[in-house]
């Protein structure tokens, strides 16, 4: 028997915004927490979480808030222009954000967490090379990347 059923975007998969929102509180309040990391974010606004929220619900296939009110993937990397980066920085980011998504029991499945941990560190990567430099060297107009369950032909599945 043949299933018509549409494929959920990573987006719906991993729970819909509550989950984002929900994740990026509870991991902020670790990096705060955290000696390696508090340094880049202790000056962060009060929006900054719920901006990183919907910002990476966006890619992952949900709704368009970031892009349609906050911002652009170009004004997302002028965030992170001359904060020099360190890859033990990176590192630690991405362990506590998939600490927060174990503890809040986001979707363990192999196939979801490839695909969550190929965007985290494809993301994570563009943002210490961009925090090295002083100036946006992408277009204004470059789309928000869109992540998918890793179809071939790159992270822009859109």
């Amino acid at each position: 028997m043949e299933n018509n059923k549409p494929v959920p975007s990573l987006y719906e998969w991993a729970g819909g915004m509550t989950a984002f929102e929900t994740l990026f509180q509870k991991f902020y309040d670790k990096v705060l927490a955290d000696d390696t990391l508090l340094p880049v974010f202790k000056h962060m606004s009060p929006e900054h979480r719920l901006h990183v929220a919907h910002f990476v619900a966006e890619v992952l296939g949900g709704p368009k808030l970031y892009s349609e009110s906050e911002g652009s993937h170009c004004k997302m990397i002028q965030k992170h222009l001359s904060k020099h980066l360190t890859q033990e920085q990176r590192k630690r980011w991405i362990d506590l954000l998939l600490q927060t998504a174990d503890e809040l029991k986001l979707p363990d499945d192999p196939e979801f967490r490839s695909a969550f941990m190929a965007y985290l560190e494809w993301g994570t990567r563009i943002a210490v090379i961009n925090s090295n430099t002083d100036e946006v060297t992408e277009s204004p107009d470059v789309p928000m990347p869109v992540w998918g369950w890793g179809v071939p032909g790159g992270p822009y599945q859109g």
